[in-house]
Order: structure tokens, then sequence, then C-alpha cells
């Protein structure tokens, strides 16, 4: 770990030098650094990354981790993996993707993704599934849709769930079905919806009302094999064929959960090199309201999903006691943590001082504390109250060591 205390302390690739800071924690005096280690000014992503979702973070973050301290065939953790940043990022390099999400949303979402089936078999299954099969209709829904829009959607719903019921949902249907629950709704003629606000989130049918009425808009009618044929084609336009094919044999060792983190049974002791995640933090993202229609379209009732929604520090707390001692026992000795947090309640709450207690008492050391800031010109805003209340351009991150 000295060699990376130096690389951060000297890191220069964007042109500006490190602030060296700290942050006291009992008799600990815990380095804070700060300096932009990865940016928007970077080449994006993989395009299979472009999947939105609520409160995701950039590949660049993950990657800047797996480099440092994993090799090919390690296994690199999110216990809250989202749309599945971290697992492709390490999929992408090689390494075994290990997630868990308790919104069975992200397996859909992601598991596809580490596991492209060949092109070919994608398009030839789009042109085989009939969208002109009568399907019940729930009109509600026609504030997004044009009437012809929904038929097609509900019936290439009814295609997934029957198949899903049937047990031969294979992989071109999962990918097919991970790509239209991407284009459900949306703020382009890319999806399926009117113009909607933001595609890593569904607004509710009362306020899909007002936005139309604000903007004077009706539904106009979309060709949903079309726009499926073409982020398909998007998503996997940074895929040449043989990085398909070692894409999928990597991916094909990775493994996915759906259930809660503080308790992975199926995950051996010791086996993990490096966790990589962004935990929800207290009440700020609604991922019940975010995913009603996504989760809707996959069958999911998504009131029966438990995900976490702590409004007390104290008790977000005791829930993640548990996720850091899981995170304890299957990582091996020596792995690292790389944990992204977030400041909340306009910077009242800093969630460094939430995290360090109870990683600490998991038996982590806490290495440091890294802020990538995009956008700073004085120590005080990088870490002082009156920028936190203007809000941040930053991530983040403690990283810890088992």
């Amino acid at each position: 770990m000295i060699d990376f205390h130096n690389e951060i302390v000297n890191f220069r690739d964007f042109g500006k030098e490190t602030v060296v800071l700290s942050h006291e924690f009992e008799d600990q005096t815990i380095p804070v650094y700060v300096n932009e280690y990865w940016t928007s000014r970077q080449r994006q992503g993989h395009s299979l990354h472009e999947v939105s979702y609520r409160a995701c973070f950039k590949p660049q973050l993950p990657l800047f981790f797996i480099q440092r301290f994993t090799r090919p065939g390690d296994v690199v953790y999110d216990p809250f993996m989202g749309r599945g940043t971290t697992l492709l990022e390490a999929t992408l390099h090689q390494r075994v993707a290990l997630g868990c999400d308790i919104n069975p949303l992200s397996a859909i979402l992601c598991g596809p993704r580490l596991r492209p089936p060949h092109p070919d078999d994608i398009f030839q299954r789009l042109t085989e599934i009939d969208l002109t099969k009568k399907s019940e209709i729930w009109d509600d829904l026609l504030v997004f849709y044009h009437p012809d829009t929904l038929q097609q959607i509900c019936a290439l719903r009814d295609y997934f769930l029957e198949k899903q019921q049937a047990g031969t949902l294979d992989e071109a249907d999962a990918w097919l079905r991970m790509v239209a629950t991407n284009r459900l709704s949306g703020h382009s003629p890319g999806f399926f919806s009117v113009y909607s606000l933001p595609p890593n989130q569904a607004v509710s049918i009362a306020s899909q009302q007002r936005i139309n009425s604000k903007r004077n808009q009706v539904p106009p009618q979309r060709d949903v094999k079309k726009i499926i044929a073409r982020k398909s084609n998007q998503l996997l336009g940074d895929l040449g064929e043989i990085d398909r094919m070692q894409h999928r044999r990597t991916g094909e060792l990775g493994k996915i959960i759906t259930g809660n983190c503080s308790s992975v049974p199926t995950v051996a002791d010791g086996t993990v090199s490096l966790a990589i995640t962004s935990p929800p933090f207290l009440d700020i993202v609604q991922y019940d309201q975010d995913n009603w229609l996504r989760c809707w379209f996959n069958g999911i009732d998504s009131k029966k999903v438990e995900i976490w929604q702590w409004r007390k520090p104290a008790d977000w707390q005791n829930a993640m006691a548990g996720v850091f001692r899981e995170m304890y026992r299957i990582l091996k000795p020596g792995g690292i943590v790389a944990f992204e947090v977030g400041e909340i309640r306009k910077g009242k709450i800093v969630m460094e001082d939430l995290v360090i207690p109870i990683a600490s008492a998991a038996g982590f050391h806490i290495e440091c504390v890294m802020i990538n800031s995009q956008v700073f010109t004085k120590t005080s805003n990088c870490w002082g109250v009156d920028n936190l209340s203007k809000g941040t351009n930053t991530n983040r991150i403690i990283v810890m060591r088992k």
C-alpha cells in the first residue's frame, strides 16, 4: 500500500497536484487525497455500459482500482451492483465478476452484457417474435405510449414472461429483454415513449400527464423492433467478434446474486480480491419510484422488493455493519474495498463519519479517503461545508484493507 499512497500523492495525469488533507478518527489520522483521478474528458466507457440507471458511477471509477489492485482472473465484487458497472468493467478486463443486489432488475440489466450472444442470434430472434399478438393493455400507460406502440410493448412483455415461466428464456431473449427494459421511457425518439424525463428513472403517470400538457404533446407511434435493433447495435459497437468471445468466456465465470448482501453464503471465505461499490445513501434515491415501469415490464412487484431506504443515520449504520462484516469474510487477506460515499442533506451529514466506524469495527484498516474532484479551486471547497451546501462535482471513496 505504500506504493499506492505514493502514486496518489504524486498523481499528475490531468495536470493537477494532489492536495493532501486529513481526517481524524479515534487515534488514527487518515489521509485525504484530493485530485482529478478520472475525468469526464477521458474517453467514454465501453459501449456495453450504455444502459442507464439512477445514481450509477462512471466506469472509470472501478477501472482505476481494478488496474491497481487486481490481476486477470481475480474476483471483483460489488454488493450493491445496480446496473452492473463494476461487474462489466471487471469482465472487460478479464477479472471474474461477482455482484449482488436485492432488486432482481439488476440481474436483468447486467447479466446479458456479461455474456452477450452473437449478433446474428439477437437479430434473428427479434424477427421471430410476434408483436401483433393481442395482449392485455394497461390503459393508464397511454400517457407514455401511442396505442400501437403500447400493444407491441405488452405483446413483448407477455412473450418474455411466458418464456421465463416455462424456463425457456435463453440468452438471445435475455439480451432483448434487457434492451427493451432500457428503452421504455426517455427523452428522444430512441425510446418507446413520448418525451419524458431522463432514462434513468420513470416519472409517475400523473407526472407524465403534466409533462404532456405542458409540452402540448401526444405519444407518437414507435417501431419497437427497430428501436431495440438500433440500441443493440450501439451496445455491441465496441465489441468485435474476438473481443466478444473473450468477454463471454470471462463473463461465464461471473456470478450474480439477487438478495440481501448482508449474507452471501454461496460466496466462499477469502475468495475476493477487490470490492468496489456505492451503497444506497439514506433516503436520497427513491429506487422503487424510479423503476416502477421497468419492474412492471419484467413482472416484478416493486413494492415487494425490500430495497433499503433508511432515513436515520443510526439505522443506516446498523444495516451497513452487516455488509462490512460479510465483505470482510469473503475478501482475501490484504484485499481492498473502494467504498464510494456521498454528501447528503446539504452537507450536514458527511458519510465518511458514518462509514469509518463500522468498517473499522468489522476489522478493516482505513487506508485513505480519495476525493476525485473535477472542479475545485480551494482546499476548503473540496472538504468544507460551504461547497457541500451547493453540491459537489466529486466522487468520495474510502479505501480500506483487510
